[in-house]
């Protein structure tokens, strides 16, 4: 009997990120084959999904270009396309159920730029090292 329950037995962790890589994999092909006929999705990079350890939701997280107004409309239109992109999931993956979605925009990367012009800028602010003049040389 102990040999049944040792197989029955597995490590926790692995099967969401699994699942959240599959996700984010056949979004990105259905997302740039052109399936989602919605015009406000525009260009979008799905940066990662997490699903949570009961496999119930998957957050989606993804950068978009443009302005705030550009960011709000595509959030409309990925909510609008939500079910359509489930039923493919569905379709395409082999789970009891498909998770829900929730999109969320990924403020990740806007703040890894931010801090990196903030190095620039204080490298650029540097004072130029100073150089040995020539008299110390003699």
């Amino acid at each position: 009997m102990l040999g049944l329950r040792q197989g029955l037995v597995r490590p926790m962790g692995h099967r969401p990120n699994r699942v959240g890589e599959e996700i984010r994999h056949e979004l990105g092909e259905l997302l740039s084959r052109g399936a989602v006929h919605d015009p406000g999705i525009g260009f979008i990079t799905l940066t990662r999904v997490a699903v949570t350890a009961d496999l119930q939701l998957a957050r989606i997280y993804y950068t978009t270009l443009g302005d705030e107004k550009s960011r709000r409309e595509t959030a409309r239109a990925l909510d609008r396309a939500t079910p359509f992109m489930r039923r493919h999931i569905g379709g395409r993956l082999r789970l009891r159920r498909v998770p829900e979605f929730e999109f969320r925009f990924d403020q990740s990367v806007e703040s890894q730029d931010r801090i990196e012009q903030i190095l620039r800028d204080l490298h650029a602010n540097e004072s130029p090292a100073t150089t040995p003049d020539d008299d110390d040389h003699e």
